[in-house]
């Protein structure tokens, strides 16, 4: 009994992490701060806060990690409460992302940029993703961190 026990817990990991998505290598330079300097006052005049804003469904299996391009350049790998700051000048900027559910789930969007867009959320969902600016920090932003520049791990 032991043994199945083991064997079925081996496989559920393996199959969770299965799941998990290669980061990318972002070509972007991030806006270094920290939690305590992040004031939504601070951001806008092309200083953008992009967060993961994933909910607990896809955190629990693993499927929250989102693979993000801008412009056709990576930003890199962010994973779920986790959040960037880089510049962008005023204007159109697409965005690509992809999350992987047992498939992979890529989506396009476009934003307009301007002095006073401050915060942009992304999220896997259940068919896609969904991108959307929304100028404001996320709740238990306290609880959030400054997403590492990943290469391959």
């Amino acid at each position: 009994m032991k043994k199945i026990k083991l064997t079925i817990t081996l496989f559920t990991l393996i199959l969770l992490n299965s799941c998990a998505l290669k980061p990318i290598a972002s070509q972007y330079n991030f806006v270094k701060t920290t939690i305590k300097n992040v004031r939504l006052n601070d951001l806008g005049n092309g200083n953008i806060l992009i967060y993961n804003g994933s909910n607990i469904l896809h955190k629990i299996d693993n499927t929250a990690r989102l693979n993000i391009w801008l412009d056709n350049k990576p930003l890199g790998q962010i994973r779920p409460s986790e959040y960037v700051i880089i510049n962008l000048k005023n204007g159109k900027h697409h965005f690509k992302v992809l999350h992987i559910d047992v498939v992979n789930m890529r989506s396009k969007h476009e934003i307009e940029i301007n002095n006073d867009t401050k915060v942009i959320k992304i999220k896997p969902t259940i068919t896609s993703n969904k991108l959307e600016v929304t100028n404001k920090l996320p709740k238990k932003f306290s609880k959030f961190k400054y997403a590492k520049k990943r290469g391959h791990e």
